[in-house]
């Protein structure tokens, strides 16, 4: 693969969200086997009712024929929230967690979701790049708290149950953000006894997005949610800026680039 030449954006036409909903196709779709109502078969097009709504930071590479998108994030910000018509009175995880302590905390929210990588940019420097990107919009917006869902691949519980007991008893979110699932799809964490735990392997099991935030200084939300449409069992992951280490901080705080 010849060396990448990246360009970050946000989306900025129908081009671009096309672009990135032909990545997430890819990586949900096609690797994943997940689904949805909206997902276009024939044009290979992973979307959703939410996605007008967002703002989409998108990776492409222009070393590539016909510079494709290879990485996405997918972000909406608490104030954009709104009850008038033709907006979103909601997030897009609310259908999986009650937000209820996060949003009257009246505090700068931001949630985060739909994030892939190309399958030849995984492991290198493209996720750098893109959380540089996350960054500057962190900072531009003065976001206090960024929270969204991150899966496991699978819906079969048993073989996550160490993986999801070891977050639910090192990396369960304080009261003042812990988020919970809905209760007509919770599904409990707490499924192993911490002592019964192997940690090394059962942290090897865990996602490398979710291992990324939790070194960050993020937690995980209450329950698990199994959603089925996605062939995911999701957690939601909350991270509260004013919490980071030293070390970690300047990534959210440093100056936007021009």
């Amino acid at each position: 693969m010849p060396q990448p030449d990246f360009v970050l954006r946000l989306a900025r036409d129908e081009a671009d969200l096309i672009a990135a909903q032909h990545l997430r196709y890819d990586v949900f779709v096609s690797e994943l086997g997940s689904d949805g109502a909206l997902v276009d078969h024939d044009a290979r097009l992973e979307r959703d009712a939410f996605d007008p709504f967002f703002d989409h930071l998108i990776l492409f590479d222009r070393a590539r024929p016909d510079m494709p998108a290879v990485g996405v994030y997918r972000l909406l910000r608490g104030d954009c929230l709104s009850d008038g018509p033709g907006g979103v009175n909601r997030f897009y995880s609310e259908d999986e967690y009650d937000l209820s302590v996060l949003k009257a905390s009246g505090r700068k929210l931001l949630e985060l979701g739909r994030s892939c990588l190309h399958p030849d940019y995984r492991g290198g420097g493209a996720m750098m790049v893109l959380w540089g990107g996350l960054a500057d919009y962190v900072a531009q917006h003065q976001i206090e708290v960024l929270f969204g869902v991150a899966s496991f691949h699978g819906t079969d519980i048993a073989p996550l149950k160490a993986s999801l007991s070891l977050l639910h008893h090192r990396h369960l979110a304080p009261d003042h953000l812990r988020v919970k699932a809905r209760p007509a799809h919770f599904q409990t964490m707490n499924l192993l006894a911490e002592d019964q735990i192997e940690r090394p392997a059962a942290m090897r099991a865990v996602p490398s997005l979710i291992k990324a935030y939790l070194r960050l200084g993020g937690f995980v939300g209450e329950g698990a949610f199994v959603d089925h449409d996605f062939n995911t069992t999701d957690v939601c992951l909350v991270l509260d800026t004013e919490q980071m280490s030293a070390k970690h901080r300047t990534i959210y705080t440093r100056t936007p680039r021009t």
